[in-house]
């Protein structure tokens, strides 16, 4: 199980997650340090377990590392720029980090891919091409993250706005995270079924179906928060609910065959 966990990519962006959902006003130093002892803690399971630290872990301990001594020796002025930047540094140097993964040729997801792969598969174009596009989902994710925080401190001047703060920050994670998942698992099926087995390729529905109750998560922390009109935490429920109930029955009807079409490999 462990093996199971550590080899994927999400791990080594715990760190990121966990900061990126704590961070803000007066949570700076609680946010860093989380950050800083998951990623310390991903190290030390991996060496524990018998493999190496791989590029993303040692840019986790470097970058929190370094950030919880300038928040611990930094001045106030400083601690308030971080309070208010703080967020869109990190999402900058983790899409810093993912395309310069990708642009050297070098999908920081493949480290993380080879420890559950036959090596003979490694150098595989479907292999290859799958770490790629994954790469670059996480590219885009955190890119709107930043974007997305940037907008609402810069234009708005409020880093607590629920929408720029924590919907359209949050949801981009949860969709890659889920994508990175489910692709590798129907990769995986479409190639033993090339093979001649008999088995079940997941449909791009079911993955939909995944992420559609954040959407009645959202409309709950609306009606919560008092941030934006009831009726819109109503609608946000109910098209959680609908829409898991449709995706899931279109996965289902995909899988008979006698509904919409599964997305192809690659997309």
């Amino acid at each position: 199980m462990l093996d199971k966990i550590l080899s994927n990519p999400l791990v080594g962006l715990s760190p990121w997650i966990i900061y990126s959902i704590v961070e803000g006003e007066n949570r700076l130093e609680i946010a860093a340090l989380l950050a800083l002892g998951t990623a310390l803690l991903v190290v030390i399971l991996g060496v524990v377990r018998g493999s190496r630290p791989k590029a993303l872990e040692f840019t986790d301990v470097t970058y929190f590392g370094i950030l919880a001594v300038v928040i611990a020796v930094g001045s106030d002025a400083t601690h308030d720029w971080l309070e208010l930047w703080g967020g869109e540094v990190a999402n900058t140097a983790l899409v810093v980090f993912a395309l310069g993964s990708i642009l050297v040729r070098h999908p920081f997801t493949l480290a993380y891919a080879k420890e559950s792969t036959p090596e003979e598969e490694w150098s595989a174009p479907e292999f290859l091409r799958a770490n790629y596009v994954i790469s670059w989902v996480w590219v885009l994710a955190f890119g709107i993250e930043a974007l997305s925080g940037l907008y609402g401190d810069a234009v708005l001047d409020d880093s607590n706005n629920i929408w720029t703060g924590w919907v359209i920050q949050t949801l981009p994670l949860i969709a890659a995270a889920q994508f990175t998942i489910w692709y590798p698992q129907r990769l995986e099926a479409l190639g033993r079924r090339a093979q001649g087995e008999d088995v079940r390729v997941p449909p791009i529905q079911e993955m939909y179906a995944q992420l559609a109750p954040w959407l009645t998560v959202i409309g709950a922390i609306v009606f919560i928060t008092g941030d934006a009109p009831g009726w819109l935490g109503f609608v946000f429920i109910a098209a959680g609910v609908g829409l898991q109930r449709l995706f899931m029955s279109q996965a289902k009807a995909a899988e008979r065959g006698d509904g919409p079409t599964p997305a192809p490999a690659g997309g």
